[in-house]
């Protein structure tokens, strides 16, 4: 399984939901061979690492960000990845726009994984002051939750080697 977060820049949202999946499959399910990454929409922010209070919100909860980098969505990133999770509506209808329409079912939301979430978007963080990255981790955490859920039984429901 090879999942993608995906926000505009790849400086907040879709690097912080990739730390904090990426701690929750190693806490959790370390068993689940899962390749995960994080792009942007746009190239504003291309090799940048991640904004330095997105940076900080996910030191305080034990997850490190500094290794990664920016980088924008390939074209060969819609074939390659199983999944593509997006922070927003906007990023979702841009995603689908730049993919071939028979991989549009595997671009979806990231708060589909909350059951019965309220909440569709991860809102950007970036003008905002440092609750709003913690507002946004709180979110990833929960989403992240639901997204091992189905991990898991998809995993469960794979037919195994004989």
């Amino acid at each position: 399984m090879r999942i993608l977060f995906c926000c505009m820049g790849n400086i907040c949202r879709s690097p912080s939901a990739e730390g904090v999946f990426r701690n929750l499959l190693a806490a959790r399910a370390p068993q689940l061979s899962i390749e995960i990454d994080s792009a942007g929409t746009h190239d504003y922010h291309v090799g940048e690492p991640p904004d330095d209070r997105a940076i900080a919100a996910a030191r305080r909860r034990g997850i490190d960000l500094s290794a990664l980098r920016a980088r924008m969505v390939r074209a060969s990133d819609f074939d390659h990845f199983d999944l593509i999770l997006a922070m927003d509506e906007q990023n979702l209808r841009e995603l689908r726009r730049r993919a071939p329409e028979h991989r549009h079912p595997c671009i979806r939301l990231m708060m589909e994984f909350v059951p019965q979430g309220a909440v569709r978007a991860v809102p950007d963080p970036y003008y905002g002051g440092p609750q709003g990255f913690e507002q946004v981790l709180d979110l990833l955490e929960e989403a992240s939750e639901g997204l091992l859920r189905e991990m898991l039984s998809r995993a469960e429901a794979r037919p195994t080697a004989r």
